[in-house]
């Protein structure tokens, strides 16, 4: 995924901006340093621009075996993100961070992004209706959005898709803005906009529309006509969100969706692509969520069962959950605290 996709945070919902940096442009910022950040981004632009072209000219075979091999040794040279996938490996398998088996799922994720760049890097050069072919409209996750539709179109309202940095949630909404399905995505468009607005170029060619996340009136006029919001929720760890429970240990995830959908009456649904051994991908769901009303402990409810839902979906194939943020606190003392703040919520 890239730091710019769909966003996770709804303003007024109790939660903090949302985005994938988390880095929001500031006009009171001083002259120097915007500069120095606009350098930085004409870098990424041009860097992005490059690779995405010499890309698209190398063999597969041997484009797949350098990024292999690029982004194993980035595993090793960077030991601060290398514990970051550490900890979080562990608490999926729910081991020792020294265990064997920690570190191959550690490595393995980290070249399975590999794999994902690139693939991201071709897209720009790929035919309009790739996501098409990689991702099959068929099966039971096709089945339960089309419920999941009928059900929101009923209300005059939308779906909320609701995923994770799996697979790949791009050639996911692609394949159904291509379909002809109304399809945006939430998105901070702060951090570099040259870099926002080229991504977008490739996403508007599928007819994905992005919207930027402080846009609130945007985000409700979507959502009072059939349409799908996509929403990624796995930004990292944060203690202002709402506490859950995933992978058997206390963390937060943003109320962003829950209360969208309360306020909307839109129905959330769970989903992912998983990439497949031939290159294509499998569209992945979750049991369709509605939220009754905008308590707070209905709002907690509504977000524990995304977290629920996350983890089934991560769960078959953890290697392709690319979240390279700390997704839970570093201290039990911390997980206490969540706990009890949960409970508290959910007695009202």
């Amino acid at each position: 995924m890239t730091a710019d996709e769909p966003g996770t945070r709804v303003p007024g919902s109790g939660s903090r901006a949302p985005g994938g940096s988390g880095v929001a442009y500031s006009p009171l910022a001083r002259p120097t340093a915007r500069r120095g950040a606009r350098v930085v981004e004409r870098i990424a632009v041009l860097v992005f621009r490059s690779a995405s072209a010499m890309a698209a000219r190398i063999p597969a075979r041997a484009a797949d075996l350098l990024v292999r091999v690029a982004f194993r040794i980035g595993y090793h040279a960077w030991p601060p993100k290398r514990r970051i996938i550490h900890r979080n490996a562990s608490r999926i398998l729910r081991l020792p961070e020294d265990d064997p088996a920690v570190g191959r799922l550690a490595r393995d994720i980290y070249t399975g992004y590999g794999r994902f760049t690139l693939e991201l890097l071709r897209l720009p050069h790929a035919p309009e209706d790739e996501p098409l072919r990689l991702l099959p409209g068929d099966g039971p996750a096709h089945t339960a959005f089309l419920a999941a539709w009928d059900r929101a179109s009923a209300r005059g309202t939308g779906v909320i898709a609701v995923s994770g940095h799996i697979g790949s949630i791009d050639l996911f909404a692609g394949s159904y803005a291509l379909r002809g399905y109304p399809t945006y995505g939430l998105a901070d468009d702060t951090a570099f906009p040259e870099l926002f607005d080229l991504l977008n170029r490739q996403r508007r060619r599928w007819g994905l529309e992005i919207i930027p996340w402080r846009n609130l009136r945007e985000i409700f006029r979507v959502m009072r006509a059939p349409a799908i919001l996509g929403m990624v929720v796995d930004w990292g760890y944060r203690p202002d969100d709402l506490p859950v429970r995933l992978f058997g240990s206390w963390t937060t995830l943003p109320a962003g969706p829950a209360t969208l959908a309360a306020r909307s009456g839109a129905v959330i649904l769970p989903v992912a692509s998983i990439r497949q051994a031939d290159g294509t991908y499998r569209s992945v769901a979750a049991e369709a969520i509605e939220v009754p009303d905008g308590s707070p402990a209905a709002i907690l409810a509504a977000t524990q069962r995304i977290a629920d839902a996350l983890e089934a979906l991560v769960r078959p194939d953890p290697r392709q959950w690319f979240a390279f943020k700390p997704l839970w606190p570093a201290t039990d003392a911390e997980g206490r605290a969540l706990e009890a703040r949960a409970r508290e919520i959910a007695a009202g």
